[in-house]
């Protein structure tokens, strides 16, 4: 069972396979990605535990590339805040035997997942999130994403990242390459500048 993995410069935790979107674009969909090219290694058992995950990184903190990574990422084929209790945790322990950023890739869709306000959980334990936004149109956004909380889920995603600029110092907002019209990027980009948050563009990863 593969609980943490390395991509690109960070080391990458993957705590659960449970998401509320299913998203045309996904990897999930075993058609298409948007992050990852090894589609059939992350799919969890089971959720780890808290000290599962912990134990897992402390094993890997002994090992030579340890010394390479940059960052901890939250981020596997579920969604993250999914898992919000062992995240927490988690972040507590990196931040405490660490000196590492930590990151969240997230649907920004955490508040409506727990039902209560998740941001300022995250203060002290978070330093990014990088958070989907996929469009900036919310009829575009339902029809891509296909969140199970509908229409709620687009105006919840905006909520969460204007409440995290609080609680953590850096938060993106994303689309996918070509899943998406220039002029939807570029609506992407004014609505960020708005929110007082950082856009980017991710690259697409076809899956075959």
């Amino acid at each position: 069972m593969t609980i943490i993995y390395p991509e690109y410069t960070g080391l990458y935790i993957n705590l659960t396979n449970r998401c509320p979107c299913a998203c045309t674009f996904c990897i999930r969909q075993k058609a298409a990605g948007a992050e990852f090219e090894n589609v059939d290694t992350l799919w969890l058992e089971r959720e780890p535990t808290a000290q599962e995950v912990i134990n897992a990184i402390k094993e890997e903190s002994k090992q030579e590339r340890f010394k390479n990574y940059k960052e901890f990422v939250f981020c596997g084929y579920g969604e993250p805040t999914e898992a919000l209790d062992v995240l927490l945790e988690v972040a507590d322990f990196l931040k405490a035997n660490f000196s590492l950023p930590v990151r969240i890739n997230t649907n920004g869709l955490a508040d409506l997942i727990n039902k209560k306000s998740v941001a300022p959980l995250l203060a002290g334990k978070i330093d990014a999130l990088s958070i989907s936004l996929n469009s900036s149109n919310p009829e575009i956004y339902e029809k891509t994403v296909r969140p199970v909380f509908k229409e709620k889920a687009f105006p919840a995603m905006l909520a969460f990242a204007q409440d995290a600029k609080k609680y953590v110092s850096k938060v993106i907002l994303t689309t996918v390459a070509t899943t998406i019209t220039k002029e939807d990027e570029e609506e992407c980009a004014r609505i960020c500048e708005r929110l007082g948050v950082t856009y980017r563009i991710r690259r697409f990863v076809a899956v075959n």
